[in-house]
């Protein structure tokens, strides 16, 4: 029986760069080279694990990127295999992991908070287009850049979107991939920034002073039929981040950069 050719690979100890870092490069370059093609199955976190001498962790860390980058996808039960780009969902799709790799930097998460609310409080019911008592999910995570905090990211979901998420799964999966396997995908987004100042609790998880500049960041998500089922809010750092606006004939583009 064929080794699979990842498992042929090897990573190293030695490197500044991170192990999932660079488990997500030689899968990368197998796929793009053609070694691995759409369709072909990867091999296990176990076999990852045991040919790389790597923590089950840092495989998942690695899948997790390469799923919001859409180029592997994880069908239950029957494992990881690589994606067909042509049929992923189109509409809006965010990746903080991606976005930041391509700045040449290197993102991780902290999460700080996982937890079911039973009674929403009815502005996150109004924002969320939620009946008064829907249960959702909330977890806050501390968005990190090249091992410093960037943003502190409270997200609320509808429990009913994914009836079994655990701290487990959020802390090792990509969420949105997780909803993708529910069949719930982005379709469109509404964002709002504002610019204010952190202090307390935020400040404390931002690792700035109190009353440092910040930017608050609103989003809402809906699938295609016009369900909203994520309301994200964060601080942003705002020594760290700079928005850059561009205008032309053909609209409007926004992009965000950090130091």
């Amino acid at each position: 029986m064929d080794v699979n050719p990842i498992l042929r690979e090897h990573l190293s100890l030695d490197s500044d760069i991170p192990l999932y870092t660079q488990l997500v490069g030689i899968i990368k370059r197998n796929i793009s080279t053609g070694v691995m093609q759409v369709g072909d199955l990867m091999p296990s976190e176990a076999e990852l694990c045991r040919a790389l001498g790597i923590s089950r962790n840092t495989v998942r860390q690695a899948i997790g990127e390469l799923e919001d980058e859409g180029l592997v996808v994880r069908k239950r039960g029957r494992g990881t295999f690589v994606a067909d780009p042509a049929t992923n969902p189109r509409g809006v799709r965010y990746s903080f992991t991606t976005e930041i790799n391509s700045m040449g930097k290197t993102p991780s998460n902290t999460l700080v908070d996982f937890r079911v609310i039973e009674q929403p409080e009815p502005h996150i019911c109004q924002r969320m287009e939620l009946r008064s008592g829907t249960p959702v999910y909330c977890f806050t995570r501390v968005r990190n850049v090249d091992g410093q905090p960037l943003i502190l990211e409270t997200s609320y979901y509808p429990q009913y979107t994914y009836p079994q998420l655990s701290r487990e799964l959020v802390e090792t999966h990509s969420f949105y991939s997780l909803l993708y396997h529910m069949g719930i995908t982005p379709f469109s987004a509404e964002e709002s920034y504002e610019a204010v100042t952190v202090s307390g609790r935020e400040a404390e998880l931002l690792q700035v002073p109190s009353g440092s500049c910040a930017f608050y960041h609103q989003r809402r998500t809906r699938t295609e039929d016009g369900r909203v089922y994520e309301y994200t809010c964060s601080f942003i750092r705002g020594d760290r981040v700079h928005l850059n606006v561009k205008m032309q004939k053909s609209g409007v583009s926004f992009m965000r950069t950090v130091d």
